[in-house]
């Protein structure tokens, strides 16, 4: 069972502000308390009940093995939702969303895989074999890649689900997990349509105190279905492998090393042809 959701609790964060009256969405109304001043108040005894649904849920799918995809790119949720995500081992997005991240999975795991690669050119010296400048390029692309990509390089599949943060600025991220059935879990604020979302967790997603309170509740489910997964074996024992698998992991390396070498002389081409010439 989940921990229980003190509405006190809710209060005190200020997860029941909403947005002003003449930004509300209709769709809204259900979780709509009342009007004060122009703003509306969000039910925080639906919230409550809303957070313990989602919570069930979550904790189901965190004992199962599978992975929760955190997405939140408004600045006052970067922080919280990268700290929160991380304690529990999820990965998450916190900068701009990478089109086609789950419509088109493979090519990003082709790009992760590259940073993987790159790591594993430094370890066994490949890396010092290259020329001063193409080092440097290998290390911004990636310094680029760990940018973009480095919060999900664990990652090996599509989520079982997606926990956002603002559904209006994340309505790309939304759009891509209707269109493959993945659940979406989100803090949904009065000014959007919770008809876009699985499981409505109606609340401030504007305050930094209301997205780490519910964030802290959240993540605190999730740890409760991770402690009670009867079996963790999620990549961490290796059988052995017979000699053609080696080869083909081996040829699957060498692959991905081309790909990187082709990107950093593609890179070195193009800056070369944007130097401007100097007058003399």
């Amino acid at each position: 069972m989940s921990n229980k959701v003190e509405v006190k609790e809710l209060l005190e964060a200020g997860v029941h502000f909403g947005h002003m009256t003449r930004k509300w969405d209709p769709n809204m109304a259900p979780y709509i308390y009342m009007e004060r001043n122009g703003i509306h108040i969000i039910n925080l005894y639906k919230t409550a009940a809303k957070i313990e649904e989602a919570n069930d849920a979550l904790k189901k799918i965190a004992a199962s093995g599978r992975k929760i995809l955190f997405v939140a790119t408004k600045k006052q949720a970067k922080d919280i939702v990268a700290d929160k995500a991380k304690n529990v081992n999820m990965p998450y997005i916190t900068e701009r969303w990478p089109g086609g991240m789950l419509t088109n999975f493979v090519t990003i795991r082709k790009a992760v895989k590259k940073m993987a690669t790159i790591d594993k050119m430094k370890k066994d010296g490949t890396f010092m074999t290259l020329s001063k400048k193409e080092r440097l390029q290998v290390d911004r692309l990636r310094a680029k890649l760990e940018k973009n990509l480095g919060s999900i390089s664990d990652m090996s599949r599509l989520p079982a689900a997606l926990f956002v943060v603002d559904i209006k600025a994340e309505h790309i991220a939304i759009k891509e997990a209707h269109k493959l059935n993945i659940p979406v879990f989100a803090m949904v604020d009065t000014n959007s349509d919770p008809r876009e979302v699985d499981y409505v967790i109606p609340a401030n997603d504007d305050a930094s105190k209301s997205i780490e309170k519910t964030l802290t509740l959240v993540t605190a489910a999730i740890t409760d279905g991770l402690a009670n997964r009867t079996s963790d074996k999620e990549g961490d024992a290796e059988a052995p492998v017979a000699e053609e698998a080696v080869a083909a992991v081996v040829a699957t390396e060498v692959e991905v090393v081309a790909e990187v070498t082709e990107e950093v002389v593609a890179e070195e081409a193009a800056a070369t042809e944007e130097t401007p010439k100097t007058e003399e």
